[in-house]
Parts: C-alpha cells; sequence; structure tokens
C-alpha cells in the first residue's frame, strides 16, 4: 500500500465485487487518496475484500452514509450494480459526500437525470468515471483531429468474443448495453460533438453463445453535421480489434486512425498537430485522480454528470432504434427521461430542479457545476 499524503481524500469504497477490487487496488496505490472503509450489503465479501487486500481491520459496513461518518471520509467512490447507483449516489449526495461513480451514471437515463437534478439541489460534485477516456492515445487522437480541419466520419470497429459466462450472456442487449458505451462517449469526447439521432440495427449471429443480439451497427448524426458509425460484434472470433476498437476520422485535411492500442497515426496535408496533448493518466487510477483534484480545488473534471448523460443517451437511443426498426432523436428520448423522471422523483427539492428544466439538453449543458470542496 502507498502511503497516503497529509492533505489525501479519505473515500469510503462502495461495491466489493470484481470491479470493486479494481477500485480498491487503485486507491491503495494512489498516495492522494485514502481508503476509510468498505461497504457491502454482504459484510462477508466487504471483509474479504479488505482482507485480500492486506487491510483486515479496515471498518466495513452495508451503509455508506453511515460508514463515512463513523470513519471520517470526505467522499464515496460508488462501484456498485447499476440498478443501485441512483439510492447509493443519492444518499451520498444529500449526506454531504461528493461521489464519484462507475459507469453507467445509472441504469436508466431517467434516473441518470434524477441525479444530475440531486447533484445541482445538494450542491455535490458527482462524477462518473469514463475511464477509458483516461488514456493518453485518446487525448493524443483528440489533437490530431483537430488538425483535420473540418470534421466528417468517425467510425469505430469492435470484434471480440469473450465468452463471460453469467448475466451478459443473458442480457438482451449484451453489446449495446455493457461495452457500447464506451466508445460512445469517446466519440463525444473526440469530436466534441453531441448526438442528434441515431439508427441502429442489432442481430445475433447464428453461432452465438449470447442470447440477446451480441452484434449491432448504429449510425448517429452528431451535431455539426458529423457522423459516428459504431460496427461491433461480441461474438467474432480471431483477428480481434483491441478492447478500446479500432477508429478513423475523416476531415477535409486528411485522416488519422487509432487501432485501439498504440499512437495513433495522421496523415494529413501539412502533418502538423497542435501543441498540447497531455498525459491524463491511466483509466481508474486516471479517473481517481482527477476526482481527488477537483475536490481539492482544481477545476471539475471529466465525467461531472451533467455532461456525462448523454453518453448513457446514446446507448438508450440506440436500443430503441434497434427495437424499434426506426431513427431515434435523441432530444425524444431525453424529454421522455425527463418527465418518467417528474413522474417517479420522490425528493421535492429534486423534483423541484427536474421541473424548473425547460430543455434537458439546455440544463445538462448550462448545469456543469464547478466542485464544492468541503464534505
Amino acid at each position: 500500500m502507498t502511503p497516503a499524503a497529509a492533505d489525501a481524500l479519505r473515500v469510503v469504497l462502495v461495491g466489493a465485487g470484481a470491479m470493486g477490487r479494481t477500485w480498491l487496488a487503485a486507491i491503495q496505490a494512489s498516495p492522494d487518496v485514502e481508503l476509510a472503509g468498505i461497504v457491502d450489503l454482504d459484510l462477508a465479501a466487504a471483509r474479504s475484500a479488505a482482507a485480500d487486500a492486506g487491510v483486515p481491520g479496515l471498518p466495513v459496513g452495508a451503509d455508506a452514509v453511515a460508514l463515512a461518518r463513523e470513519s471520517g471520509a470526505e467522499a464515496v467512490v460508488n462501484v456498485t450494480v447499476p440498478a443501485a447507483h441512483h439510492p447509493v449516489t443519492t444518499a451520498a449526495l444529500f449526506a454531504g459526500l461528493p461521489v464519484l461513480g462507475e459507469k453507467p451514471v445509472a441504469d436508466t437515463v431517467a434516473r441518470a437525470l434524477s441525479l444530475v437534478a440531486a447533484a445541482e439541489a445538494s450542491g455535490r460534485l458527482f462524477v462518473v468515471s469514463q475511464s477509458r477516456r483516461y488514456n493518453p492515445h485518446v487525448f493524443a487522437f483528440r489533437e490530431q483531429a483537430r488538425a483535420l480541419g473540418e470534421l466528417g466520419v468517425l467510425t469505430t470497429e469492435f470484434f471480440r468474443a469473450p465468452h463471460f459466462g453469467g448475466f451478459r450472456e443473458e442480457m438482451a442487449h449484451p453489446l449495446l448495453l455493457d461495452m457500447a458505451i464506451h466508445p460512445f462517449d469517446t466519440a463525444r469526447f473526440l469530436l466534441g460533438a453531441e448526438p442528434v439521432s441515431v439508427y441502429c440495427e442489432e442481430f445475433n449471429p447464428s453461432w452465438s453463445w449470447y442470447a440477446g443480439d451480441a452484434a449491432a451497427t448504429a449510425v448517429f448524426e452528431m451535431s455539426g453535421g458529423l457522423r459516428y458509425v459504431y460496427t461491433g460484434s461480441w461474438c467474432s472470433p480471431h483477428a480481434e480489434t483491441s478492447w478500446n476498437g479500432a477508429w478513423r476520422l475523416s476531415g477535409a485535411a486528411g485522416t488519422a486512425t487509432w487501432d485501439g492500442d498504440a499512437a495513433p497515426v495522421l496523415d494529413a496535408e501539412d502533418g502538423v498537430v497542435a501543441a498540447g496533448a497531455c498525459d491524463p493518466g491511466d483509466g481508474v487510477a486516471g479517473s481517481l485522480a482527477a476526482f481527488r483534484a477537483a475536490l481539492r480545488g482544481d477545476g471539475t473534471p471529466m465525467g461531472e454528470v451533467h455532461e456525462n448523460v448523454l453518453s448513457l443517451v446514446m446507448v438508450e437511443a440506440a436500443v430503441e432504434s434497434a427495437t424499434t426498426g426506426a431513427r431515434v432523436r435523441v432530444d425524444d428520448v431525453l424529454e421522455r427521461a425527463h418527465a418518467r423522471a417528474l413522474a417517479d422523483e420522490r425528493r421535492e427539492d429534486v423534483r423541484a430542479v427536474l421541473a424548473s428544466w425547460t430543455s434537458v439538453r439546455e440544463a445538462l449543458a448550462a448545469g456543469r457545476l464547478d466542485p464544492v470542496t468541503s464534505a
């Protein structure tokens, strides 16, 4: 375990499953973050995770807010299953605890909008970890995009053949729901553009070991008239792509490509890339470092909830298009989710924020918060 700095951010980790242990390792490796406790409904799992991490005496509990208060934690890292993201995060925010949560922001767009409103009503920072943005190659690719002049089409090809077993192989939309949010979010980041509409088709090859559709192609219209095309399969053995996919961006002045693993390649008229590409840190560790830095006064990090929601909207819109066979407008998805969020909301303060939005898209664009640094 790396010794914690004097001003380390004390956090409780919620979720002791496989991803929880990934986050546990990142927290322990960071000199700027200190683990105050582990929360899980299964206390034996929490104790096991603590013991395996070499801290068998670490406080554990079944309630994040209670354990945070008992242990003096300043923030919560929420690595629960998607269905638990909304209740765990809402409780933490209104207890005065900033939250760093795993993707997706929630299990539905309606609950995601409720969490946006909860962050506004509580005045606390809520960040969704899109950890695949934290990759120096992604930042370099974005700088290359700026050297291509007017942009036209961005494509991602994703072909893998994992045998997960368990829930993924029983899902109705395994590729779109469990994996596609990563490239969808990266596309928004690379292009600096937001989704307008999508047409998506799904199918399941005859040899697939998935119950639901394991292959999909989606064509998104993005703001500014750009197109983003995603095509992928989770049952394509051999000649597999990177887990990040294989990317190609075409612009007026040339093309940039990225194989998902090595550095991206620019083939442009002048071949000049503007300075400014940086190393954002690696994956979960980068996301954790940015969250801690924000709570110590260093601006608002990538993935702040207002900025993140449209990545989940892209997934939900693609699933709707695949299900209905129709082109789906993103604003229609947002409007229906807003109505559902209003109907379902039980906190009056959160409902008041939701009711104040005359345009969900405008609320998401205008409402990005500066972090509150005190817990």
